[in-house]
């Protein structure tokens, strides 16, 4: 039973699932950042821990290492790891929490005998608040070994895990970019629709927050295409015309969004996808007539 973690690049993604496993009865092994202070500051978020500022061999004296470094990097992480670790790596789990990358990106620890995969919880990890995880899926991928650690840790986590297939880990991840990324421009655009036309952005938010909570309150309880609102969902085209008409006079990324956007709707939520498109184009047209 593996019960000992080291973290490799405690940011926010592995301060949080450290201090969790840690409240859950995991040990924490070596925890390793690019400064002494970042590593000092992650033991003392995390609660336990030893702090290191730069690889070392402790890193696999733990049962499992858990990699939560930025994704362009990971590879050459591995392959020092590798370099200083040797045959330590021999049976121990490697895991990475990256949504896009795959076992492939561990290969040098691979090929010394280490089991190899990917555990990444689709979540936000934003500022230093450290979410609860409780419910939340835990992308998996990797050799059968690496699998079944990965398991028991979402589990120990209070997450659901899921294995997903090595060629289809872009695709989950762009899930996660499309439905949750795209909100913060889509906000944000109209927040500053609504302060140039004399809204404060306090009273901005106040207005949109509380229609995003309720918005999503509806798709959880009955699914999106149940809970859809707005111009398109009554076939009010003219309304759209309106609204193209009407962002004339902010940059065009505003006018090609909005346009985006309500392509896609017709096309993931409209009854009939075809009549829906043929419609909203003409009044898109109409809004880019001058």
């Amino acid at each position: 039973m593996a019960r000992t973690v080291s973290i490799v690049g405690a940011g926010r993604v592995g301060i949080s699932l450290g201090k969790h496993l840690r409240a859950r009865g995991w040990r924490i092994g070596a925890v390793v950042t690019r400064s002494r202070a970042t590593a000092r500051e992650a033991v003392h978020r995390i609660g336990a821990g030893k702090p290191f500022d730069r690889l070392t061999r402790e890193v696999c004296a733990a049962d499992a290492i858990l990699f939560s470094t930025p994704d362009d990097a990971l590879p050459a992480i591995a392959r020092d790891l590798a370099r200083i670790a040797g045959v330590g790596c021999k049976g121990k789990v490697a895991l990475h929490t990256s949504a896009t990358l795959d076992r492939s990106a561990l290969a040098p620890l691979a090929k010394l005998g280490a089991a190899t995969g990917s555990l990444h919880p689709m979540q936000a990890f934003g500022g230093k608040v450290i979410p609860s995880l409780k419910g939340v899926i835990f992308g998996i991928e990797g050799d059968p070994a690496a699998r079944r650690l990965a398991q028991r840790l979402a589990k120990s986590l209070g997450g659901v895990p899921v294995v997903i297939e090595t060629a289809d880990k872009p695709a989950y991840h762009a899930a996660a970019v499309l439905a949750g990324g795209s909100i913060y421009p889509v906000l944000e655009a109209g927040l500053q629709l609504l302060i140039s036309i004399g809204f404060t952005r306090q009273r901005a938010s106040q207005t949109l927050l509380p229609l995003l909570r309720q918005i999503f309150d509806n798709i959880e309880r009955i699914g999106p295409r149940a809970a859809w609102t707005g111009p398109l969902s009554r076939d009010d085209y003219a309304v759209v015309t309106k609204h193209m008409n009407a962002l004339r006079r902010y940059p065009p990324e505003f006018r090609k969004s909005y346009a985006a956007l309500a392509e896609l709707a017709a096309q993931v939520l409209s009854k009939d996808p075809a009549a829906a498109l043929k419609q909203l184009k003409r009044a898109l047209e109409k809004g880019s007539e001058v």
